[in-house]
C-alpha cells in the first residue's frame, strides 16, 4: 500500500512545532519557579499563566480557569450548566466530541444550520420564536470545526441580542482564533457583550504551542467559574503545573511570535493547496475556503448516491484517511466528509486528494 496520507486528525505535523523553543521554555520554567511547578498547585491553574490570560482578554483573574486542555473546560462547563432534558443549540454540523458530550449528558440537542458566515441566526430566531428555550448555545466562531466558516461580526452581534432576549448562555468555543492566516480578525463575543455576562469563552494552546501540552482555559462570570473550580478540585485537585508553566514561559518568550507565524504560514500553504486540489480533482465538491484553523468540510452533490462510509473505506484502501460527515450530525451528512490539512505537508496534499477522488468514484460505482 502507498504511504498513508491522513486528513483525519486536527493536529499540526511535528515539523511546524518549535521543539527547541519548548525545550528552552521547560528549562526556564524549572529554573525560575522550581517550587511552584513541582507542587500540586490549585485548581485555578498555574497562577502566572492565569494572570497572563486575564491580561490578554482584559478580564479580572477570577474570571479565568486554566484546565487540562479545552475539552476538559468544555466538560466542566457542560456538567455545571446542562442537565438531562435541557435544550442546547449547536451548529449543523458541529465538532463530534461536543455532540457526543452533550448527548451523553442527556441534553436535548437542536442543530441550527451553518452558513459560509457562521450559524444561521435567522433559523435560530425562528426556532426561538417558535418556543425553543435553550439553556446554552455552543458556537465555534472562528474557522469552525468541521465547517471551516467564520462567524461574521453582524451575526456575532445578532447572536448576543438573541441570547439577551431569550435568556440563554453563549458558549464561545474558540481554540483556532490565533491561527488565522488570512483576512482580518473579528472581536470576540466575550468582548462585544459588555457587562451582559451572556458569554462563556474557551480557548486552547494546543493549536498555537502544541497539542501535547494539554492546556486550555475558560473565561466566564466569576460565580460560574468559582463553581467550576470546586468541580475541578474534586476531579483532579489541580491541573498540570509543569505543562502550564512551560506554556507560560513559551508564550511570553522571544521565540513565540516567530513560532506562531511558522504555524500560520504552513497552514495557509496547506489549506490553499488543498482547495486548489479539490477544485481540480473533485470539481463537483463544495466547500468554504477557510481563513485559518485546521479543517475543510467537503460536500458532494446530494441525491447522487454518495455514502461517506463507503468513501472513507475506499479511501483507506488507497492509503488516505478522512472523517465521515455523519460523525458531526445527528442525522444526514452521508454526502460529506471533513479534511484536516494541519498535519499534511503541502507536497502530499494533491496526491491525497487525487486518491480521494478515486475513492469517491469507486464508492459511487
Amino acid at each position: 500500500m502507498a504511504d498513508t496520507i491522513s486528513f483525519a486528525r486536527g493536529a499540526p505535523s511535528a515539523d511546524i512545532v518549535d521543539i527547541d523553543g519548548l525545550k528552552q521554555a521547560a528549562v526556564d520554567a524549572f529554573e525560575t519557579d522550581p517550587a511552584g511547578i513541582s507542587g500540586y498547585g490549585t485548581a485555578i491553574g498555574y497562577v502566572p499563566l492565569r494572570r497572563w490570560i486575564a491580561e490578554k482578554h482584559g478580564v479580572p483573574e477570577d474570571h479565568v480557569l486554566v484546565t487540562n486542555g479545552s475539552m476538559q473546560a468544555d466538560a466542566f462547563l457542560f456538567d455545571e450548566t446542562v442537565a438531562a432534558g435541557d435544550a442546547v443549540v449547536v451548529e449543523r454540523p458541529t465538532y463530534d466530541r461536543t455532540l457526543l458530550g452533550l448527548k451523553e449528558r442527556g441534553a436535548d440537542v437542536h442543530m441550527i444550520g451553518l452558513q459560509a458566515d457562521g450559524i444561521d441566526v435567522d433559523e435560530l430566531r425562528t426556532a426561538l420564536q417558535g418556543g425553543l428555550r435553550p439553556k446554552l448555545a455552543h458556537v465555534i466562531p472562528n474557522f469552525q470545526n468541521p465547517g471551516g466558516s467564520t462567524l461574521s461580526l453582524e451575526k456575532r452581534k445578532a447572536l448576543l441580542a438573541l441570547a439577551d432576549e431569550y435568556d440563554f448562555l453563549i458558549f464561545e468555543d474558540d481554540p483556532y482564533v490565533d491561527v488565522r492566516f488570512t483576512g482580518e480578525p473579528l472581536p470576540r463575543m466575550l468582548e462585544l457583550q459588555g457587562d451582559a455576562n451572556r458569554v462563556v469563552y474557551a480557548s486552547s494552546f494546543s493549536k498555537t504551542v502544541c497539542p501535547g501540552v494539554r492546556v486550555g482555559y475558560l473565561i466566564g462570570p466569576p460565580e460560574l467559574i468559582a463553581r467550576i473550580v470546586r468541580r475541578a478540585t474534586n476531579t483532579y485537585i489541580a491541573p498540570s503545573q509543569v505543562a502550564q508553566a512551560i506554556v507560560h514561559r513559551f508564550v511570553t518568550g522571544d521565540r513565540f511570535p516567530a513560532a506562531l507565524q511558522k504555524v500560520k504560514t504552513a497552514l495557509e500553504e496547506r489549506a490553499t493547496t488543498l482547495g486548489a486540489a479539490l477544485r481540480e480533482h473533485l470539481p463537483e465538491a463544495t466547500f468554504v475556503q477557510p481563513e485559518g484553523g485546521y479543517f475543510l468540510w467537503v460536500e458532494l452533490p446530494a441525491g447522487e448516491g454518495h455514502d461517506c462510509a463507503r468513501i472513507a473505506a475506499e479511501a483507506a484502501t488507497r492509503g488516505v484517511q478522512i472523517v465521515k460527515g455523519t460523525d458531526f450530525l445527528l442525522e444526514g451528512g452521508e454526502n460529506a466528509f471533513r479534511l484536516a490539512y494541519s498535519a499534511v505537508k503541502a507536497e502530499q496534499v494533491e496526491e491525497g486528494v487525487r486518491r480521494l477522488a478515486e475513492a469517491v468514484a469507486a464508492a459511487k460505482g
